[in-house]
């Protein structure tokens, strides 16, 4: 074991044992009256002491490591807490997730230039480039109208990723999304219109007026040599129309102009990898690959509980810091658990709750990897969803389950039927007559739509704040209520950018 990864197994032990009272006290009944010391009350003293002894870092950091839950708001956290215990058979509101162990946190306003509820395009630009702007632009600012290529291009907005590869910094981007949606995107791209993700989604007249097509931009990236670790999914926005998919023959390529950017890249890379399965994943030895670029589905990669012939996000996110790691001049990744947004916008609570457990092994994995003293760790959501979680449950009730009384049967509403823990305000689980009677439902399976309030076809975002946790050099500069493109200063901060660096 290496001495930054015993040092930081040493420090993120001292910030996670902030949590280590909770999942025993989850056990512990407080004591009958007369009977002794309250164990809530023992626990918060406790947890009191831990938070005492937390000192600030206020060293310069020479990694920082962006963790965003694509839609992961606070009900998700709540709930994907809940199911975490359950899975691990623990019963217990308060058992922790691995993210609940960061020290620092802050409430973080999602807003954008043009809207009260956000989407991911513009929230990602702020947090990567310190501006806000409108719903669905990448990149650009606020000044540019939406899908106008002239204004855009003479926009653009500065990512925190570009300059530290000016710098000579490490770079990279690990995604259960394709590589080229709007929360990776906003890392390398500059577009007036999030969908431009390969060139048969971009319009002519902005080919004529000179923009480029999102996959284009990450493979003709300008800054230093180029991201050095990309993974996720998207092989068909990099290859021709016509060219079968190696592992799924039945779909192809969608670009129109004849390019195959996965071949460009190997060709420009020739002692880089290229992998687009488990096998050739595990395969790559990160002391001698200086380049990876993973691509792991035609589209996006599959839901955490579908996982397939594919890495977890855990292993890539430990792959992606080991490589990194070994170019020796520190580095700056992005970790982004995408699916959770796309499970909740199809209304699968369950999915989306797996996904965020899969997300939190990856914040646990790195916590695992990284030394706190030189990196900073920032989990955070990029904007909220509409889920709520509601109706006088009893403790240790499943959360993928009915509403149940204390003797466990199921609460009937004025209508005579059951109601879920968890629900949507909007979406396809919304009924188009009357309430359905969800008693006999499979409740806990991942893939079941939950009930919503109103019908939609695809569940909208929340326009509530969202948490930022960060451990780390500076990571006590979050606190309060603050502005998204905020977390952006606070990693420039950290890093020393605009300063020479040691």
């Amino acid at each position: 074991m290496t001495r930054s990864i015993r040092a930081g197994l040493r420090l993120s032990a001292a910030f996670l044992a902030l949590t280590l009272a909770a999942p025993a006290l989850a056990q512990t009944p407080p004591p009958a009256a007369g009977g002794g010391e309250d164990a809530y009350f023992a626990a918060g003293r406790a947890a009191l002491a831990q938070r005492l002894a937390v000192r600030p870092i206020e060293g310069r950091a020479r990694n920082v490591i962006l963790f965003i839950g694509d839609g992961m708001g606070i009900s998700t956290l709540t709930a994907a807490r809940l199911l975490g215990a359950e899975q691990a058979g623990r019963a217990g509101e308060n058992v922790p997730l691995a993210m609940d162990g960061l020290p620092h946190a802050a409430l973080v306003q999602t807003y954008t230039h043009d809207a009260m509820v956000a989407d991911s395009a513009a929230t990602a630009t702020a947090m990567v480039t310190g501006a806000k702007t409108r719903n669905g632009l990448l990149g650009v600012a606020a000044t540019a109208p939406a899908r106008d290529c002239a204004a855009a291009l003479a926009a653009p907005l500065d990512s925190l990723f570009g300059q530290a590869e000016d710098a000579g910094m490490a770079t990279g981007v690990v995604t259960t999304a394709r590589v080229t949606h709007a929360t990776p995107a906003a890392v390398y791209a500059h577009s007036p219109d999030r969908n431009w993700e390969s060139d048969r989604q971009l319009p002519a007249a902005a080919v004529e007026a000179g923009c480029r097509d999102i996959a284009r931009q990450m493979i003709e990236w300008p800054h230093g040599d180029g991201l050095d670790v990309v993974l996720g999914g998207g092989r068909a926005y990099f290859t021709p129309e016509g060219q079968a998919d190696p592992e799924a023959p039945s779909r192809s390529g969608l670009r129109r102009d004849g390019r195959d950017l996965i071949a460009e890249w190997r060709a420009a890379n020739p002692t880089g990898a290229f992998v687009m399965d488990q096998a050739g994943f595990d395969a790559v030895d990160p002391a001698r690959t200086p380049r990876l670029l993973g691509l792991f589905e035609p589209d996006h990669m599959r839901y955490a509980h579908d996982r397939e012939n594919e890495p977890s996000l855990a292993e890539m996110t430990l792959k992606a810091i080991a490589l990194l790691e070994a170019r020796g001049q520190g580095y700056v990744l992005m970790v982004e658990g995408a699916r959770i947004d796309h499970a909740h916008h199809v209304g699968q609570a369950g999915a989306a709750l797996n996904d965020t457990l899969a997300f939190d092994a990856a914040i646990r994995a790195a916590l695992e990897a990284v030394d706190l003293n030189d990196t900073l760790v920032i989990v955070t959501a990029d904007h909220s969803h509409n889920l709520t979680l509601t109706g006088y449950p009893p403790r240790g009730a499943p959360v993928l389950g009915l509403v149940t009384g204390a003797d466990g049967a199921p609460v009937r509403l004025p209508d005579g039927k059951p109601a879920t823990v968890l629900s949507y305000a909007n979406g396809p689980g919304g009924p188009m007559g009357s309430r359905a009677d969800l008693s006999d439902a499979h409740v806990d399976d991942p893939e079941f739509v939950h009930p919503a309030l109103a019908p939609l076809p695809s569940a909208a975002h929340g326009g509530e704040d969202v948490a930022v946790l960060a451990a780390g050099p500076w990571a006590h500069l979050f606190g309060g209520v603050i502005e998204q493109q905020v977390i952006y200063h606070v990693m420039a901060h950290a890093l020393g950018m605009g300063q020479t660096r040691d």
